[in-house]
């Protein structure tokens, strides 16, 4: 219901700002079931897209400039196709110009275009918004202009937009979850070989639901290089191309080189891929028991051995614990604030909601969110 009511608003403005018909494009965000910080280790991953997202309305201009309106910021942005590059203060200005930047590196002749965009996924949340914005744009362009590009030519543009744009050197798996997405299932992602396997998913009773914490506590970026560095040197000491391709018994060989604190980040990184791999594995031989545990034991690496967690997901992880409902919980994307992502039985979600809201105050003196997800499917055309 929610993606209507955002389609329609999004239809509306572009009839509004540019007075003809638009195409318009639904992009969604993405969760992560399992396998975090995995991805720049070339490990697995399991994400999945949701049933939030960005709607973008995009048609051809015969004006000599490129307009796009952002409805949720009340902002029109101009720009020249003659002339891009990023902007200083750009926000989600510098997810657009990126990808226009990209498909004329391709060699692509673009002409000017109008659009309208808008979204509802929760900011700050983890599930990518701008992955979403990124693929709704070049979704778009493709198919106005009739580029010819494949899917994975597109989330490579996506994801140079955001390396050389807005500055942040992501892995490919949230544009891949974005673009690829298949409705109840999640992606098994090779992030190596950047291919996939699909599982469909039946939770049964049990339902996905998230926990923002809504804080983002500033460790987050340095902390992440740090990580990344040791696991690189890890990688360098054991000769192999990536701990992706390490064994606990190799890990163990080299423990007395590496101080205490690097051999548990890397032990993390080899049990998560494990751990992936297992959850796979659960989904084929319909064992959501198994799931839950995965969670648990995903949260407790995280938490314990890579360091990225922080008291407030610890507490939402903690409380699950002691609820029969709840099978498993775990943080949910880079670390150091952002959601908790939770299994549990529909017919506990609403006294759950109450009870974890009421606690988080008290002890944080300030308010989670929660919210509903669906696995959905990806980038589509709309209308």
């Amino acid at each position: 219901m929610m993606n209507r009511k955002l389609l329609k608003e999004v239809k509306k403005s572009f009839k509004k700002h540019f007075k003809t018909k638009p195409l318009v494009v639904f992009s969604p965000g993405r969760i992560n079931l399992i396998g975090e910080h995995t991805d720049y280790n070339e490990g697995f991953v399991f994400p999945a897209a949701i049933n939030k997202g960005i709607a973008l309305a995009i048609q051809k201009s015969d004006s000599d400039k490129c307009q796009v309106y952002a409805i949720d910021k009340e902002k029109m942005h101009e720009f020249s196709l003659q002339d891009i590059k990023p902007l200083n203060e750009g926000g989600w200005e510098n997810y657009v110009l990126g990808v226009v930047a990209e498909i004329q590196k391709l060699g692509i002749t673009l002409e000017n275009f109008n659009i309208s965009f808008a979204g509802n996924i929760p900011g700050g949340a983890g599930m990518s918004s701008s992955a979403a914005l990124e693929n709704s744009v070049v979704f778009g362009l493709n198919e106005i202009f009739n580029l010819g590009l494949s899917k994975s030519q597109m989330i490579l543009i996506s994801q140079k937009a955001e390396h050389n744009f807005a500055g942040v050197k992501c892995g490919i798996m949230d544009q891949y979850a974005s673009m690829f997405g298949k409705k109840r299932s999640a992606l098994l992602l090779d992030c190596r070989t950047v291919e996939s396997e699909t599982y469909k998913i039946d939770f049964k009773k049990y339902k996905l639901l998230l926990i923002n914490t809504n804080v983002k506590h500033d460790l987050s970026e340095s902390a992440y290089n740090d990580r990344r560095e040791v696991c690189e040197n890890v990688s360098k000491k054991l000769n192999v191309l990536a701990l992706r391709d390490a064994s606990k018994e190799m890990l163990q060989e080299i423990k007395k080189d590496i101080s205490e604190e690097d051999y548990q980040k890397s032990l993390y990184v080899i049990e998560e891929n494990e751990r992936v791999k297992l959850f796979s594995k659960a989904i084929q031989e319909d064992n959501i028991d198994a799931l839950g545990e995965l969670l648990y034991q995903s949260h407790q690496g995280l938490s314990t051995q890579y360091k990225v967690s922080c008291k407030e997901l610890d507490f939402l992880v903690d409380r699950t614990k002691e609820n029969p409902n709840i099978l498993g919980a775990r943080m949910m994307g880079g670390g150091f604030g952002g959601c908790t992502i939770n299994l549990i039985e529909k017919s506990a979600t609403t006294q759950f909601k109450r009870d974890i809201s009421k606690e988080f105050e008290k002890e944080f003196g300030r308010a989670c969110s929660i919210y509903k997800v669906k696995l959905s499917k990806g980038t589509h055309v709309v209308s």
